[in-house]
């Protein structure tokens, strides 16, 4: 069932949204400089209970202006809502059922987060009604991102949900979805020049400053509050990790001052994770925690040298859930707090937001999803509320489970 083919209309948006530091917070290097539309989010969302990242305890600040924290704003300022608010009523249900609608996912890559966010997808859609008619990796290639749109239009979807890899080569692949009436929905980038409303129905994403924050907090509650620290940041122009980065140095600057960040370097390729975390220890021996940007691969390698250098005293602080990371945590190993999202929930709004676009229902311009900060204490709950699984066995069983 297709609409009305329409002109776009674009307008060129400003290409990064900002991580708005307020007050006195500080700057950072990792700023986002691509062509992706930015989304540091911020537990100040509509709903500000949307966002649990608060770990409580020694965080202080002389100033009370100081302590503002990281704040998320949409491609042309949007405050961000929360996906709570992304609902149907029981009308809406019934007219989408009757509807007859098809979908097609476009996913980036494939792993346990994009799994989480499809089944939630799926969910959804199962419940409409609405018949996903392929689902296809691009293994973060936009050519073949490109040749996927082209074959999946083919089967005449009414909604496409997609992250796409490149801003800029997605804008033109998915221009003949846009022109056919396809309803768009993003997750986490937007294409260069595209308007909401007009060429997409709705953007969702993690609350990426809200992850930071909760990472520097698991970090800086680990070490009490006080000790030398280094910071490995992912070194390259992807929105996603550039906020998530900055907004974990802004929140351990405001919060804890008697934590210095004592050695510091970008990480382009994850590869390199151990080799900069072995640096590290030889050159500031002195470090007693470290932060890495995501846990498949950099904390992996970020493992590996500590226990080379046979450190089990240094604490790590990480994003995203995975096996190995959540194994250490498990066992009461480095790795002393994971920041993650709700993957599943991520894809219940992107779904949700498909229905709106087939209802012709306007969407919020901005969503994002709470933010987890995962202990050994919660690990179990986090994987259920992150991923809609159960831990791996291996760490159940280290858990005593």
């Amino acid at each position: 069932m297709k609409h009305t083919k329409h002109q776009s209309g674009r307008v060129l948006l400003g290409a990064v949204l900002a991580l708005g530091l307020l007050a006195a917070s500080c700057g950072s290097d990792e700023e986002a400089t691509s062509g992706s539309a930015a989304t540091s989010a911020a537990p100040a969302a509509s709903d500000a209970s949307a966002t649990e990242t608060a770990v409580t305890g020694t965080a202080t600040s002389d100033d009370p202006a100081a302590t503002a924290d990281p704040v998320t704003v949409g491609p042309a300022g949007e405050t961000a809502t929360a996906s709570s608010e992304i609902v149907l009523t029981d009308a809406e249900l019934a007219t989408v059922n009757e509807g007859g609608f098809t979908a097609a996912l476009l996913w980036h890559t494939e792993g346990a987060f994009v799994t989480a966010v499809s089944n939630g997808v799926h969910a959804v859609f199962d419940k409409l009604g609405i018949e996903i008619v392929a689902e296809t990796s691009a293994g973060f290639d936009a050519t073949k991102q490109a040749s996927d749109v082209a074959t999946v239009m083919a089967l005449d979807p009414d909604i496409i949900v997609t992250l796409v890899v490149d801003p800029d080569a997605g804008a033109e692949a998915l221009e003949p979805a846009v022109d056919a009436g396809v309803k768009l929905v993003l997750l986490s980038n937007v294409p260069t020049g595209y308007v909401h409303g007009t060429d997409y129905v709705g953007l969702a994403t993690d609350d990426l400053a809200g992850m930071g924050i909760a990472a520097a907090d698991l970090l800086g509650e680990s070490l009490g509050g006080s000790g030398k620290v280094g910071y490995i940041f992912h070194d390259a122009a992807y929105y996603v990790t550039n906020q998530r980065d900055a907004a974990f140095k802004a929140r351990l600057a405001q919060m804890y001052p008697g934590i210095e960040i004592v050695a510091e370097e970008g990480m382009a390729a994850p590869a390199r994770a151990e080799e900069i975390a072995s640096a590290m220890l030889t050159t500031n021996p002195e470090v007693t925690g470290i932060y890495t940007p995501w846990s498949d691969g950099p904390a992996d390698g970020v493992l590996a040298a500590l226990r080379a250098a046979d450190r089990s005293d240094v604490k790590l602080v990480t994003m995203d859930l995975s096996d190995n990371a959540s194994l250490d945590l498990a066992m009461g190993g480095n790795v002393v707090g994971i920041a993650a999202d709700e993957a599943f929930e991520l894809g219940r709004t992107l779904a949700t937001e498909g229905a709106y676009g087939v209802l012709d229902k306007e969407t919020p311009p901005f969503v994002v999803v709470p933010a987890i900060a995962v202990t050994r204490t919660n690990l179990v709950e986090a994987y259920e509320r992150s991923l809609d699984s159960e831990p791996p066995a291996a760490v159940t069983e280290a858990l005593g489970g």
